[in-house]
């Protein structure tokens, strides 16, 4: 992690300041100068378990029960797919096709003006396969929403055989430009415009990807719930971590293995049986599913199920929630630090 470093006298955090609404006008009341002696989000989710965890980042199932929510649960789903960027190099949708991948969904865009540089040929040569994708949106949260989804309006195309748009929408606490504390409130009210504007543009319902830190600061008691949810949790079962939320995707997998890919990817499953997918996808594309492959082997032993979201401890006399030096694994970890 890329450590964030005290401002050393009164004058150079005036200096910051200055230099901050200079470049960061439109970023929203909520950059601080500050930013390293105060929490990363500000939240009233509550504590469930204290003892076990300290800060916000609750189990929602008992202690005791743990050992039947491994992550390895996903062979239980019959559907299953990845989620790419440039960092997976060049790929072979081909292969990538015949090894069973039922969908992808392909990083288009990040904050107001990046532009995946891999995006343009995955969405062409996924499509060419027989790959079903979709786009999604990193969300930089030092932009205005406008500018944020105008860059992907920009990038990625409206077609109806596309999957439904992804915001995906995570603290980035390495980032050196962007030192915004994440006040509830106000990230609500970024992500509903920004999903607005989305379904607007390409008349599909668009998906909220969120790691588990940032659900349980910003998303927890059913916070934008209108929406579907494409969830993260690489330790566990989603019900340990989202509880009772009804997600749609899940990134159950970092250091994934898939022919056509050189090196690790990422891997998700969908919520349901076969027939719940031929159905969604036939609604939400006008596609037709193709047969579903024999589901990925997941033989991690309990000693790699590492859940990588970084565990928020408290800091401070405000009794903020400050992230450690801890930050998301696997490939495409570098593309979402901002």
């Amino acid at each position: 992690m890329r450590s964030l470093k005290f401002f050393t006298s009164l004058s150079t955090a005036f200096v910051g300041a200055a230099l901050a609404a200079a470049t960061l006008a439109g970023c929203g009341s909520s950059y601080d100068p500050m930013f390293s002696r105060r929490p990363r989000f500000q939240t009233s989710a509550p504590l469930i378990n204290p003892k076990r965890d300290p800060s916000f980042l609750a189990y929602a199932v008992p202690e005791t029960e743990l050992h039947n929510f491994p992550a390895t649960r996903s062979a239980e789903f019959a559907v299953h797919g990845i989620d790419v960027s440039k960092y997976q190099g060049d790929i072979d949708w081909r292969q990538v096709k015949e090894a069973g991948v039922s969908f992808a969904f392909i990083k288009a865009t990040e904050g107001a003006d990046r532009v995946d540089s891999k995006f343009a040929y995955n969405w062409a040569a996924a499509k060419a396969a027989g790959v079903p994708r979709g786009a999604y949106h990193f969300v930089y949260w030092c932009r205005q929403p406008q500018e944020e989804i105008g860059n992907f309006r920009s990038v990625a195309p409206n077609e109806p055989d596309a999957l439904p748009p992804v915001l995906d929408v995570e603290a980035t606490p390495t980032s050196r430009s962007c030192k915004r504390t994440l006040y509830r409130e106000e990230v609500l009210r970024d992500m509903k415009a920004m999903l607005v504007e989305m379904e607007r543009h390409y008349g599909k319902r668009p998906i909220i990807y969120s790691s588990v830190d940032f659900y349980q600061a910003i998303l927890h008691s059913d916070a934008l719930s209108e929406y579907p949810i494409w969830v993260r949790s690489t330790k566990y079962h989603p019900q340990v971590r989202y509880g009772d939320r009804k997600w749609t995707f899940w990134q159950y997998r970092s250091d994934g293995r898939v022919p056509g890919i050189t090196g690790a990817v990422d891997q998700n499953t969908f919520n349901g049986s076969a027939d719940h997918w031929r159905s969604w996808l036939a609604h939400q594309t006008g596609l037709t599913a193709a047969p579903i492959a024999a589901r990925p082997v997941d033989d991690r032993g309990t000693k790699q199920l590492i859940e990588e979201d970084p565990a928020m401890v408290p800091q401070g006399r405000d009794g903020g929630l400050t992230p450690p030096a801890a930050i998301e694994g696997g490939p495409t970890a570098q593309d979402r630090q901002g």
